[in-house]
């Protein structure tokens, strides 16, 4: 009889003996091995941020059978992708027939064929709970981390391009300076981070048609009662003061297009330059990103408090600047304390630069618009998860995660995951790397930088190669490409 038992299956019945098994099905499960004990093991680093369950096999979908690449290989497949300063998927399939090799099994097809698919099977509701996850762990650990026991959240703006692809061209489209063929998909980030941690709460992503603000709107319900709102003069906006206060959610922004309130249009002066003024609600227009219905629905005064903040460091393009806040309480929060808070702003552009930089989001790889939302999504889970293990190393030696360089944790985990992937590894063995690994990172220690000394130019020039005027296919028909210039019609 060839019929398997239910409660044993895999045997057969009479001899209770396991079942013949193919050299395809050996190699499955030696490799499957290999990536539980290889890929996996950035598992035991987060872990304890990023659910299981949302890694397990579905009982029926894409990751029901048995394969490589579960769901959880493919996952931290792609997590360790991301980490790597490569960043190909050759490189995930070059690592599995590594370590193939050092267990005497076959080594598997150089094609990432398998892998490529399986990653395109993630969920991508899955990697947006795993990110909402990492996010709240974040702001759950940091709660010592705050200004004035409150959270501040920075909002700002960042671009990112990709393959040039008609698909992502669809949903993407290049700037209308560029010819067709000539330039490359440009897409539209609006994220908000926690300015104490650095975490990522939430992001929105347009094309670079759309304004910040209305990517803005799409991420209100991320605040919540207390926390201040800071931004630039991008987001200077009436309607969006009014929606925050309505949040109980006090705002610190730029003076925009307004025009400052003179001292003596000011209902009170707290102190010099510092005034506590109104605004009146601004004229409808067709040009206004809400609707005359959220129009009228306004209040017809909102009353502010206005800083005039004096720059005196050396290095800045402005002599000074207005700050606008619904924080009226001059005697908790001094103009000093807010201008204070108004510079660390900057921390913002800081964030943008360590995920593309550092990490490598500036360029994306994927060639269509579901597999690009995924590819930003999962370098933001491996931002979250970083300033996690940051987190927990500042804790370990008792400084503030700020002063830890993020470059750095990204270096030091890449060179300690091969430890971590050791075989035959203790829980109290890994346990102790760990830990080595938290002072590793707590190491790199920013310090204070005085102002700017240097002056705002470039020593050396990019190489002098020209920009591309026509498509491909032209140029190629061209002898003499390098002096190439676009034909006048």
């Amino acid at each position: 009889m060839k019929n398997s038992s239910l409660y044993l299956p895999g045997f057969h019945l009479p001899t209770l003996r396991r079942k013949p098994r193919s050299l395809s099905q050996k190699l499955a499960d030696g490799l499957a091995r290999i990536q539980h004990h290889s890929i996996s093991s950035l598992g035991e680093c987060f872990g304890q941020f990023i659910p299981s369950k949302v890694l397990e096999n579905s009982e029926a979908g894409s990751f029901s059978r048995r394969r490589v690449f579960s769901k959880s290989n493919t996952f931290w497949a792609f997590f360790s992708q991301v980490l790597d300063a490569d960043g190909g998927c050759q490189e995930v399939v070059r690592k599995i027939q590594a370590l193939a090799a050092s267990r005497s099994l076959p080594p598997p097809s150089a094609s990432t064929s398998a892998y490529c698919q399986a990653r395109a099977k993630l969920p991508l509701s899955d990697l947006q709970k795993i990110l909402s996850r990492t996010a709240r762990t974040l702001h759950d650990k940091g709660r010592s981390e705050r200004w004035k026991d409150r959270r501040v959240v920075v909002v700002d703006g960042t671009g990112l391009s990709m393959p040039d692809t008609l698909e992502n061209q669809t949903v993407w489209p290049q700037t209308r300076g560029q010819k067709p063929g000539c330039s490359f998909p440009q897409a539209r980030v609006c994220a908000c981070f926690c300015l104490q941690t650095g975490a990522l709460l939430s992001h929105r992503v347009g094309s670079h048609k759309n304004n910040e603000l209305p990517l803005l709107r799409q991420q209100h319900d991320q605040f919540r009662p207390g926390d201040i709102f800071l931004g630039d003069k991008g987001f200077c906006s009436y309607y969006d003061v009014d929606k925050f206060q309505q949040l109980a959610v006090d705002s610190v922004i730029s003076l925009g297009v307004r025009k400052p309130v003179e001292v003596s249009s000011a209902l009170a002066v707290l102190a010099h330059n510092d005034l506590l003024i109104q605004w009146p609600k601004p004229k409808w227009n067709r040009n206004l990103s809400y609707s005359k219905e959220e129009w009228q629905a306004l209040p017809e005064k909102l009353t502010l408090r206005q800083i005039k903040v004096v720059v005196d460091n050396p290095g800045f393009r402005v002599k000074s600047f207005y700050i606008v806040t619904t924080l009226t309480d001059a005697q908790t929060y001094s103009a000093a304390d807010i201008a204070d808070l108004y510079y660390r702003r900057w921390d913002v552009e800081l964030f943008f630069r360590d995920i593309k930089t550092s990490m490598g989001m500036d360029i994306l790889r994927c060639r269509t618009p579901t597999m690009v939302r995924k590819e930003i999504l999962m370098h933001l889970i491996v931002y979250n998860s970083i300033r996690l293990l940051m987190l927990a190393a500042a804790k370990q030696v008792n400084v503030s995660p700020r002063q830890i360089s993020f470059k750095a944790s990204v270096q030091a985990l890449r060179q300690w995951e091969p430890m971590l992937s050791r075989n035959h590894l203790s829980a109290r063995e890994r346990l102790r790397l760990m830990v080595l690994l938290r002072e590793a990172i707590a190491t790199t220690i920013l310090l204070s930088r005085p102002g700017r000394k240097e002056p705002r130019c470039v020593k050396r020039r990019r190489k002098n190669f020209q920009l591309m005027t026509a498509p491909r296919h032209e140029m190629r028909e061209i002898p003499h490409r390098s002096e190439y210039r676009a034909k006048r019609s």
